[in-house]
């Protein structure tokens, strides 16, 4: 991707001015409803967005239904899976008095943002973006819809209809964010004679842990490996079973040489706060079965209270769309504010 010189923001946000001013920050963050989320999504994300709501920081969660039929032919249970990420969200800790949660599709002006947005980017550009063709190599897809190749442009569209000012994202991410900056810089520039009507966001690096799923590949809802955050604890102690290890009874941590089982170890010390060096010592040369049945046991008691909130959450079938609506027309009118300054700047008043 062409990056232009002029930047006024440094791409990478620092942590610590973030903690320092929470209050002058507004996070955009989201997830594809294609199933329920997992634990590679509970440790890698949704960890770090309660505790940026937690700090005092304005966040807003896209649940990004239009985002679904990017890589694949048909949308699936979309209303299921919508409601499945949801429930996930408010059972970690999302609070929608605190966060705005909304539905990509239902907020028309945001999408609305894609038009002008486009005329700001060339071809070339999209296609050299790396993480459209990662995704699309992922999904098995050999050719690239119009959707998929533009969604850099919707993803700028959802972070700057908000103003949002942080992207928690990690390293493979940064081509999307810089995307977004480019077409703040080039929207301000162009259409409305260098006046700021958008501020460049930043991206908020958020180191996600390397968890594998039990069968060795990248954890994920599509492969079926993945520990789901609803998942009985039955069904986690099985999947943990099922775990790709190897024959060395002596448990070290060593992502290259012995990936299963530094997942694992990782695993259990995410959730018990320790380092996974502490946990291989603990286990010692026990082997691969006296790991599985530590890791099952803290999994299982850390997850306990979050599942038992989201069967609470789940027995009323009036929450989700009640925390939907509100976000919503509170993202609704945040979108049609941000449309009006764009169609003023473009000299559309009619």
């Amino acid at each position: 991707m062409t990056v232009e010189p002029a930047q006024s923001t440094a791409l990478i946000a620092d942590e610590s001015a973030v903690a320092a001013d929470p209050a002058s920050h507004r996070v955009l963050t989201g997830d594809r409803p294609t199933g329920p989320l997992h634990l590679g999504h509970y440790f890698g994300t949704l960890r770090n967005r309660v505790r940026l709501q937690s700090l005092g920081v304005d966040t807003y969660l896209v649940v990004a239904d239009y985002q679904v039929i990017t890589d694949r032919q048909s949308p699936g249970e979309i209303a299921a899976n919508v409601s499945e990420v949801v429930l996930d969200n408010l059972a970690v800790g999302m609070d929608s008095e605190r966060t705005t949660i909304f539905p990509h599709s239902q907020i028309r002006a945001l999408n609305q943002l894609m038009l002008p947005f486009l005329s700001l980017v060339s071809v070339a550009e999209l296609q050299r973006n790396p993480t459209v063709k990662e995704e699309a190599e992922a999904a098995g897809i050999s050719s690239i819809s119009g959707l998929l190749l533009t969604y850099p442009v919707h993803q700028a569209a959802d972070i700057l209809f908000c103003h949002g000012t942080l992207v928690p994202v990690g390293d493979d991410q940064l081509p999307h964010v810089e995307q977004t900056r480019l077409i703040a810089r080039r929207f301000n520039d162009r259409y409305a004679g260098g006046r700021q009507v958008f501020t460049e966001p930043q991206a908020l690096l958020s180191p996600a842990p390397r968890l594998l799923g039990v069968d060795g590949r990248k954890m994920s809802k599509s492969r079926n490996n993945a520990i789901e955050i609803r998942a009985t604890e039955d069904v986690t102690a099985r999947l943990i079973r099922r775990a790709v290890t190897d024959a060395d009874r002596r448990i070290t941590y060593d992502p290259d040489s012995r990936p299963g089982v530094s997942s694992l170890l990782m695993m259990a010390a995410l959730v018990t706060e320790r380092s996974p060096h502490e946990v291989a010592d603990d286990i010692g040369s026990r082997g691969a079965s006296a790991l599985k049945a530590h890791v099952t046991e803290v999994v299982n008691e850390h997850l306990r209270p979050i599942r038992r909130r989201r069967a609470e959450l789940a027995a009323d079938p009036g929450i989700v769309p009640a925390v939907l609506h509100a976000g919503a027309e509170k993202a609704t009118a945040d979108a049609e504010q941000t449309l009006q300054h764009v169609h003023d700047a473009l000299g559309m008043k009619y």
